[in-house]
């Protein structure tokens, strides 16, 4: 790193003349300036309408690194203190402008807004717990961990920078000489960060404009098979429809999010400009990201250092979802799977064959020079012996992987098998305990008719065993006296009671 100083001079720093060690030697062609001279040299009014402070070298920079007053805007808050910049300039890059004050406005306002909107979209949560649960009063939702979770969100999103300048002491240890830094940095760095945890509100968002949500019989499915329609329900089905879509979206996002924040921690302690540029601090995040980690830049400050363990570990997570999601796609599917089997199936039944074909040819031969011929070749009969070996091992080998490869087809087929088979028992269980239901209850028909008749079956004995009763006699005729005093009737009375004959 080279430091320079300005001594007033024409764009020269210090140290660059003839005898400067280590510098570069001088231009013979460009004759040096008096030392002491002022008829050439412009004044410090007069040069780019800008005043050069007496610190310079003892300023954050610790030097001159070559930067200019329009290259970067972020460093034009620490240049606009310097009375003779351009007013133009000033106005648009300082932190005392118009323009950022109307836009802090802006920005307090929208959050304003927003927290409006945290509080009205919680009052309908509440709103629904009461109807779902018949309440009458809404305290009764509000419980510990309701009251704690509004809270925590209502503070997220109520973060923002406000209207106005105010700057603090950043103190930072460098990277590689160690040396402290120390810096006049923006309160609005400590703001504006984490105004990125508002991103949780994109969740809700794909949640309440999900199809899954606004359905009704989704969810009336989901309810019956509980299940809970949350973000995380969503961002399964998302992962599951369009895995790399989804992931592609997210490592971008992420990447330009951990660049900026880099770029602004560590915009005010980088005297090389290296991970404060855009394009460096993207360049530092993804080696970050996919684990490879040069060496040639490093952050200096521990809010760029902790953005850099949260990138490698988020490069880490995407990575394996990334194999996951690979793996997947070259999977076969079922129906793939089912062709590729029975192609080698095929294949491997062509095999054994061949193999039971060749145990037989060779069997043959050893045969026909064994004991069909007067005089035996012993050479031939060892080559067919060994071919007749081979054969056979190789209709073993074969055997296996047929083996293997049925119960691989099995494993594809289990499922649908199992719910076939239990589907199919469970069927015969439900018959056979109907006919066993009709059966018992026949037998319990016939054994109340059974115990009715033993208890019928003593009368009957009984009725069995007696002698019929003699005859009666017959009764003789009605007289006409009987008639008599049947027709005239009894009639008592309290006086003569005895008259009644």
């Amino acid at each position: 790193m080279n430091s320079h100083s300005y001594n007033g001079s024409v764009g020269r720093p210090l140290g660059s003349g003839p005898g400067a060690l280590g510098r570069d030697p001088p231009d013979p062609e460009v004759a040096p300036l008096p030392e002491h001279s002022t008829c050439c040299t412009p004044s410090p009014d007069k040069l780019f309408h800008t005043q050069w402070p007496q610190d310079w070298g003892t300023s954050r920079n610790s030097g001159y690194s070559g930067r200019s007053h329009w290259e970067e805007p972020h460093l034009a808050d620490s240049h606009a203190q310097e009375p003779g910049i351009h007013p133009v300039v000033s106005s648009l890059f300082t932190q005392e402008s118009l323009y950022s004050f109307a836009l802090k406005c802006l920005i307090s306002l929208s959050t304003a807004i927003l927290l409006g909107l945290v509080v009205l979209y919680h009052a309908r949560e509440i709103q629904l717990f009461m109807v779902d649960n018949g309440a009458d009063d809404w305290r009764i939702a509000m419980t510990c961990e309701r009251v704690f979770l509004i809270s925590l969100e209502l503070a997220v999103c109520a973060i923002h920078p406000v209207p106005g300048h105010y700057r603090f002491t950043w103190t930072a240890r460098l990277a590689f000489t160690y040396a402290p830094s120390v810096a006049e940095a923006d309160v609005d760095v400590l703001l504006s960060i984490p105004m990125f945890l508002r991103l949780y509100l994109l969740g809700r968002v794909m949640l309440l404009h999900s199809k899954i949500f606004t359905d009704a019989s989704s969810r009336s499915i989901g309810a019956l098979n509980k299940i809970t329609f949350n973000t995380r329900f969503v961002m399964k089905t998302l992962m599951t429809i369009c895995p790399g879509t989804v992931l592609l979206v997210f490592s971008i996002s992420s990447w330009i999010i951990a660049a900026w924040t880099v770029r602004v921690c560590e915009r005010y302690h980088d005297k090389q400009e290296v991970t404060s540029n855009f394009l460096g601090a993207m360049w530092l995040i993804s080696i970050t990201f996919l684990s490879i980690g040069y060496g040639d830049m490093v952050p200096h400050t521990y809010c760029g250092k902790g953005v850099c363990l949260l990138t490698g570990i988020m490069g880490a997570g995407c990575t394996a979802l990334v194999v996951a999601v690979v793996a997947r796609k070259l999977e076969l599917t079922k129906a793939e799977k089912h062709v590729h089997n029975f192609m080698m199936d095929t294949q491997l039944t062509k095999r054994v064959k061949n193999a039971a074909a060749n145990v037989l040819r060779e069997t043959w031969l050893i045969y026909k020079h064994t004991r069909l011929v007067k005089k035996p070749d012993q050479a031939r009969v060892r080559k067919h012996q060994r071919k007749f070996l081979q054969a056979i091992h190789q209709l073993r080998s074969v055997k296996i992987e047929q083996g293997k490869l049925n119960d691989q087809a099995n494993t594809l087929t289990d499922l649908a098998k199992t719910q076939s088979v239990m589907y199919d028992l469970v069927s015969e269980l439900h018959a056979q305990h109907e006919e066993l239901e009709a059966r018992l209850a026949t037998l319990e028909s016939r054994l109340d008719a059974l115990g009715t008749s033993l208890q019928a079956l003593p009368s009957l004995i009984a009725q069995a065993i007696r002698p019929p009763p003699p005859p009666l006699p017959p009764r003789p005729g009605p007289g006409p006296q009987d008639q008599a005093a049947r027709s005239s009737p009894c009639r008592w009375t309290p006086v003569a009671p005895s008259d009644c004959g």
